[in-house]
């Protein structure tokens, strides 16, 4: 099948061509790791995990090969260990398994490789040194920094003038830079933080900024030039730019990826997310409230590069079409066939709403009875990190906010079902009213009645 995907480099959509398609190869920048992931930071992860799936279908799985990062040094992870009292190590160790644990719950299958910056270091050191060889950087005041000007066309990814991006970095005055866009390769650390020896020839012991991580990270495990960059859209200035900067002018390579794919930014409720707003959200806390399942598909709702509004209405409306498709496909014994047309629709450069209107044309066959529809529309679901589990599984899922005393809830179906057989229909109605205001929602079959949590 053929594979189009936008090119934010290029700013249009082009038919992916791999350099080598035996060994497909795609770095998508990872999480920071000082606390829980928020959801925005589930989206790339989502949607990064589509894109792997089906470049695993197209390629073959033994022949793509798939890096996301831990950042495993950074100043909040600093600030967090300060914080608490406890050793950097314990923090990095406890937040990555947090964030292991939040995104197994959404369906997201594991990279091929999960490279940590501090694995890395000489890594880093060996790539500062090459740039400072060839001109492109230079050591001033215990720093390490990367001359911007030395790369004539330096902006390229972002599109923005010099004006725009030193407004957009937040750049730092500071003496010792040649230029104010001159960004850090390596600082020295302070007391207390982790420290390495540092490169060419730097006295003080230090660590390696942001920026040149991922550039070394990406070289190590797929070469200097490899097919997929992806990240968030808040990561084209300046970290993929920078990226871009470094490993280019290290290497000399005329591009660092082929492809740099962003996906759109998160709202909250049509606002912002921030703390100061009230409505910053963990994956951790959202996946007490609703399933994991449910929140990935509210997120493949909207295409990859359109923002995305999160809102409790569309989890909730997404957790009812998986009622749905669950009990749709509860009886489907054996593979499906994979639809055409969402295939085709993933191939369009991740059209994943077009592809969810396909499946839901196969729904609407499946309810009329089609056995084969139903089998496809669970193939696709899984085809897409949806309907991972047995229908009981499903239904037997409740919200951490919810106490469900099962006993007397049965109970009260009991009763209402001795009611009906009685013909006392008020008191049936009633204990409706009673199970409905404890949140259980009654379904009334063939087979008896089952019950299930609303939400």
């Amino acid at each position: 099948m053929e594979l189009k995907l936008y090119n934010t480099l290029t700013a249009r959509k082009e038919t992916f061509t791999p350099l080598d398609p035996d060994n497909v190869r795609m770095y998508v920048c990872g999480p920071t790791v000082y606390d829980y992931a928020h959801i925005g930071n589930a989206r790339p992860v989502i949607v990064f995990d589509v894109l792997y799936r089906l470049l695993r279908h197209v390629y073959g799985a033994e022949h793509v090969t798939y890096a996301r990062n831990i950042t495993d040094v950074d100043d909040k992870i600093n600030a967090r260990a300060a914080e608490e009292g406890v050793p950097i190590s314990e923090v990095t160790a406890r937040t990555t398994q947090q964030f292991h644990d939040d995104i197994a719950a959404l369906g997201v299958l594991p990279p091929t490789i999960e490279p940590r910056a501090t694995d890395h270091i000489e890594q880093m050191k060996a790539l500062i040194e090459r740039l400072v060889e060839k001109g492109h950087a230079y050591a001033a005041e215990e720093h390490v920094l990367f001359h911007v000007p030395s790369m004539p066309d330096y902006g390229k990814l972002s599109k923005r003038s010099v004006d725009e991006m030193e407004a957009g970095a937040r750049v730092e005055v500071a003496p010792y830079k040649k230029d104010a866009m001159d960004f850090v390769l390596w600082k020295p650390s302070k007391d207390g933080e982790p420290a390495w020896d540092s490169p060419c020839g730097v006295e003080t012991p230090g660590r390696p900024g942001w920026h040149i991580e991922c550039s070394a990270m990406s070289a190590a495990h797929l070469g200097e030039v490899f097919d997929i960059h992806g990240g968030g859209i808040d990561l084209v200035f300046p970290h993929h730019e920078n990226e871009i900067a470094q490993s280019r002018c290290c290497f000399g390579t005329q591009t660092m990826a082929q492809v740099w794919m962003h996906n759109g930014y998160l709202q909250v409720e049509g606002q912002k997310m921030s703390k100061s707003l009230g409505n910053f959200i963990t994956i951790h806390d959202l996946l007490r409230e609703w399933p994991g399942e449910a929140i990935r598909l509210a997120m493949l709702t909207t295409h990859y590069r359109q923002p995305f509004n999160w809102t409790e209405a569309g989890v909730r409306e997404t957790k009812r079409t998986l009622d749905h498709w669950y009990q749709l496909t509860a009886d489907v014994e054996g593979d499906g066939t994979l639809c055409a047309d969402m295939l085709q629709a993933l191939g369009d450069d991740l059209n994943t709403p077009k592809a969810l209107a396909a499946m839901h044309e196969l729904r609407r066959e499946a309810a009329n009875g089609a056995k084969d529809a139903a089998a496809s529309l669970k193939a696709c679901a899984q085809f897409i990190g949806l309907l991972g589990q047995s229908a009981e599984e499903w239904i037997a899922w409740r919200p951490a906010s919810v106490h469900v005393d099962e006993e007397k809830i049965e109970n009260l179906v009991a009763a209402r079902l001795e009611a009906r057989r009685t013909k006392d229909f008020a008191e049936a109605d009633r204990i409706r009213d009673e199970l409905a205001g404890m949140g259980v929602a009654l379904k009334d079959g063939p087979e008896g009645t089952t019950w299930e949590i609303a939400r």
